[in-house]
C-alpha cells in the first residue's frame, strides 16, 4: 500500500511538472554567430512576453514555456537542425523565430511546413520572404527590405548624398537589401558606384576595401551584420582611409560596433525598425525592470512576436498551429480594443469575452500582404561616441 501510495505521488508530481509547462514556445536565433550580440536581447524580450502571460494567469491552455534553439543567423543547415530538435524532442507548437532571412528560409521550408509548425519572425527582412511558400504558417513583425531600401534612400538624399559604395553581407539578406537600396536610391537620382558582397568571418577585408575605394563615392553603405564582416570592412575602411562616413543598416547596428571602434564612427548614421509610440515607450520601462536593453535592435519585435503567437492560441484555443496561425492577421490590426505592451493580461481577458483586439504592442503592430510589418524606422546618428535618435519615419 505504501509503495502504491509513493507511486501514486510520484505520479502526480510528475503530471504537476508537465502541466508546469505544456504549451512550449521555440525562441530561435542567432544566439552564436554575426548577430549574437544583440540576440540576447531579443530572446529576453519574447520571455518578458511569457513570463507577462504566465503571470496574469489568464491564458486558458497552461503554463508557457520558452525553449532557445541556436539559428546561427547564417548556417541553414545548423539552424535547420536546431529548429528539428525544438519540434520533435522539445515539443514547441510554434517559433519565435528565426532571426536572418537565410536560415529562416530554411526553417520555414524544412522544418515549419512540413510540421505544420508557425512561426512568426522579428527579425527576418529579405524581401523573397514576402512571396515564399508558407501554407499560412509565416509572419514577421519585422518588416521587408523592401521598406528598408526606400527608407535608405530618402535619409541619404535629405542629407545631399547623391553617390555611395555599396558592400553587402554575401548571402539572402545582404543581396536583397542592396537591391532595394541600389533600386530605390537610383529611382531618386542617385548613384550606386559599386556594389560588391563580402564574406563574413575573414581576417582581412583591404582587398574589398581596394575595390570599394577604387570605384568611390561620398561615403559607404555598409550592408552586413554589426559583428562580423560589416564591422570588419569598416575597420579595414578606416585603417586605409578609403572611407570616413557609413550608412549603417539594420543587421549593422550595436553597441558593440561602438565599442569595438569607438570615435572615428561618430558621423556615421543609419536607421533601425523602431517607433515613438506609446507602447514602445512602456516596452522600454519593462525592459530595463527586468535588466536588459528594451532598444537593442529587433528586441521590441521579439516581444510582439511571442505576445502574438499567445493571443492567437488563446483566440483559437488551441496550440495547434493550424489553428492560431489564421488568427494572428486580425489580432494584429485594427478594429478592436488597442492593447499596449504590460497588458497582455487584459488582452487574454477580452479574447475570452468575445472581445476583438488590436494588438499595438511594442511596434506599433500593423501587417500587410502575407502578414508582415508595415515598417515604421528609427533614424539614429553616432555623436560623441553614443548613438542618438534623431528621428522616426
Amino acid at each position: 500500500m505504501k509503495k502504491l501510495l509513493l507511486a501514486s505521488t510520484a505520479t502526480a508530481l510528475f503530471a504537476g511538472a508537465a502541466m508546469a509547462e505544456d504549451v512550449k514556445i521555440g525562441i530561435l536565433l542567432g544566439f552564436t554567430g554575426p548577430l549574437e550580440s544583440i540576440t540576447p536581447a531579443m530572446g529576453s524580450g519574447a520571455e518578458l512576453a511569457i513570463k507577462e502571460v504566465n503571470d496574469s494567469g489568464k491564458f486558458g491552455l497552461g503554463t508557457v514555456a520558452g525553449v532557445r534553439g541556436d539559428s546561427t543567423c547564417v548556417d541553414a543547415a545548423a539552424a535547420t537542425a536546431a529548429a528539428e530538435r525544438l519540434v520533435t524532442a522539445d515539443g514547441v507548437t510554434a517559433i519565435m523565430g528565426a532571426d536572418c532571412s537565410g536560415v529562416t528560409g530554411a526553417v520555414l521550408q524544412n522544418v515549419a511546413r512540413p510540421n505544420g509548425i508557425g512561426m512568426i519572425s522579428p527579425s527576418a527582412t529579405s524581401p523573397a520572404l514576402s512571396t515564399a511558400e508558407d501554407d499560412g504558417l509565416f509572419f514577421r513583425t519585422a518588416p521587408s527590405d523592401a521598406r528598408q531600401g526606400e527608407i535608405m534612400a530618402d535619409i541619404l538624399t535629405e542629407k545631399g548624398i547623391k553617390s555611395v559604395a555599396l558592400t553587402y553581407t554575401n548571402n539572402d539578406y545582404g543581396k536583397g537589401l542592396a537591391d532595394s537600396f541600389a533600386a530605390a536610391f537610383g529611382a531618386k537620382g542617385g548613384s550606386v558606384t559599386i556594389s560588391t558582397p563580402h564574406e563574413d568571418g575573414k581576417a582581412d577585408y583591404s582587398a574589398e576595401v581596394a575595390s570599394l575605394a577604387a570605384a568611390g563615392g561620398e561615403m559607404l553603405v555598409v550592408a552586413g551584420y554589426v559583428d562580423q564582416g560589416g564591422k570588419g570592412v569598416i575597420q579595414a575602411s578606416l585603417d586605409s582611409g578609403a572611407f570616413s562616413t557609413f550608412y549603417l543598416v539594420d543587421g549593422m547596428y550595436g553597441e558593440s560596433l561602438i565599442e569595438a571602434i569607438g570615435e572615428p564612427l561618430n558621423g556615421s548614421f543609419g536607421a533601425v525598425p523602431g517607433t515613438d509610440s506609446e507602447g514602445a515607450a512602456k516596452f522600454q520601462e519593462m525592459a530595463t525592470a527586468a535588466g536588459f536593453d528594451g532598444t537593442s535592435a529587433f528586441a521590441p519585435e521579439s516581444y510582439d512576436a511571442a505576445a502574438l503567437i499567445m493571443m492567437a492560441m488563446a483566440a483559437a484555443n488551441s496550440t495547434n498551429s493550424k489553428d492560431w496561425a489564421g488568427k494572428v492577421l486580425d489580432l494584429a490590426n485594427a478594429p478592436g480594443e488597442p492593447i499596449q505592451p504590460g497588458e497582455l493580461g487584459k488582452a487574454l481577458e477580452l479574447i475570452a469575452a468575445g472581445t476583438d483586439i488590436d494588438y499595438v504592442g511594442a511596434t506599433a503592430v500593423e501587417l500587410i500582404g502575407p502578414g508582415e510589418s508595415a515598417g515604421n524606422y528609427r533614424q539614429y546618428e553616432i555623436k560623441d561616441g553614443k548613438i542618438e535618435t534623431v528621428g522616426f519615419r
